[in-house]
């Protein structure tokens, strides 16, 4: 263990924790001995030169190397959290934190806890989430490798901003300050590295005031790699903006296949056309009504992805949208459905009745498939709309008892 010259070298102002404390330095760690006593004495003199009445936090994730020791003898109060994870770590250290204000940081040491001033200023202006952004005040030689500084988190950071409409330019910088309060309305879910992006999200997605100020990234002071794992983590960050956007994931694919296919199809259906020098048939009207079909269960997805995203906390409440959903009528999706059923059955009975016209034998492909085809589109969707009104009706009890009625 790193040697300590004091047994308590920091201590918040006016002495013990109590309930004034304005700001909550909180800092995950794992294994993080060789940097954790620097972070520590940078956060305390922060505290100390302006006066802030604040605590320091670790929430320790199991580590093996002394650290938790380490971080008691400089003053800091170590929570110890059993469930392993970068977002446990900070959800029990919010849970625990005694300030007003938190304020986030890794524990190695690659963020300067001397600057905590622009936090906590916009903090004090009224901003519920206060994001640092390390483009803006600057990445030090060595503190981000190239394939993270201009390609990942660009790239990545784009893809938020596109599907949440945040205008924050680094959605991945690890620190951050928030309002205490603010942060346990978002019911925050994730244990992972997803975390960090869930309280951006979420807290976009309420209407929060977010806004951002610079901060520098510095060379972690780590003797061994860092937990991120670039292509895995980026990975695990698409996919949850996707599953946290059925919008993006759903909607406009589906808008777009049926479009596609309804547009195609329509101007196929009279007859062969021909585009670009290449002749089109029934084989590309059969891949119209295909389009159709997925692009409709695409739409039923992004209709039951975001309300089931509300009923499990996952996305924040609506109103409007809880109304919309209370006020459907089972009756209506199987009336709708059984109309598509009955304009399939027509289509088929007439193509029955032509084949019948021949004695049953041979028919001309490409007129019997004009017909076949939309009425195979129309009997699938018709179930398609029975059933999935009925798993519509089951949503509903659900969104009953989040309104408090009685089902």
């Amino acid at each position: 263990m790193q040697n300590v010259a004091s047994t308590r070298e920091w201590s918040p102002l006016g002495g013990d924790f109590d309930e004034s404390v304005e700001v909550t330095i909180l800092m995950p760690c794992l294994n993080e001995e060789r940097t954790l006593a620097s972070c520590i004495r940078k956060a305390g003199e922060a505290l100390r030169k302006h006066r802030i009445r604040g605590e320091i936090l670790v929430a320790d994730n199991g580590s093996t190397d002394g650290s938790q020791e380490l971080a008691e003898q400089l003053g800091a109060r170590v929570l110890r959290v059993s469930e392993r994870g970068y977002g446990a770590a900070l959800a029990g250290g919010i849970a625990a934190a005694r300030g007003r204000y938190i304020i986030m940081a890794d524990s190695d040491d690659s963020y300067d806890l001397r600057n905590l001033m622009p936090f906590v200023e916009k903090l004090r202006e009224g901003y519920d989430l206060v994001m640092g952004n390390r483009f803006q005040g600057g990445i030090r030689a060595g503190a981000m490798p190239p394939l993270h500084r201009y390609f990942g988190n660009p790239l990545l950071t784009a893809v938020g901003q596109l599907f949440f409409k945040n205008p924050c330019g680094d959605f991945y910088c690890g620190q951050r300050g928030f309002r205490k309060a603010a942060v346990e309305v978002l019911e925050l879910q994730t244990t992972g590295m997803e975390f960090a992006l869930e309280l951006l999200v979420k807290a976009t997605m309420m209407g929060m005031r977010v806004t951002e100020v610079p901060v520098t990234l510095s060379p972690d002071g780590r003797d061994r790699p860092p937990h991120l794992r670039s292509w895995r983590d980026g990975w695990r960050s698409l996919r949850f903006f996707l599953v946290f956007s059925p919008r993006w994931l759903f909607l406009y694919p589906s808008l777009v296949l049926m479009t596609f296919g309804l547009v195609a199809g329509v101007w196929l259906m009279p007859g062969p056309r021909r585009f670009a020098g290449v002749n089109l048939d029934v084989h590309t009207l059969f891949y119209c009504a295909a389009a159709i079909i997925v692009g409709f269960q695409l739409f039923v997805f992004a209709v039951f992805g975001k309300l089931l995203a509300i009923s499990t906390g996952l996305h924040p409440r609506k109103p409007e949208l809880e109304r919309l959903v209370l006020g459907a009528r089972l009756e209506v999706g199987l009336v709708f459905g059984a109309v598509l059923l009955v304009i399939g059955l027509g289509g088929s009975v007439y193509a029955f009745c032509d084949w019948a016209g021949t004695r049953f034998g041979n028919l001309d492909p490409f007129r019997s498939m004009r017909i076949i085809i939309p009425a195979v589109l129309a009997l699938t969707l018709g179930l398609q709309a029975i059933f999935s009104s009925f798993y519509l009706g089951l949503l509903q009890l659900q969104f009953r008892k989040l309104k408090g009625r009685q089902v």
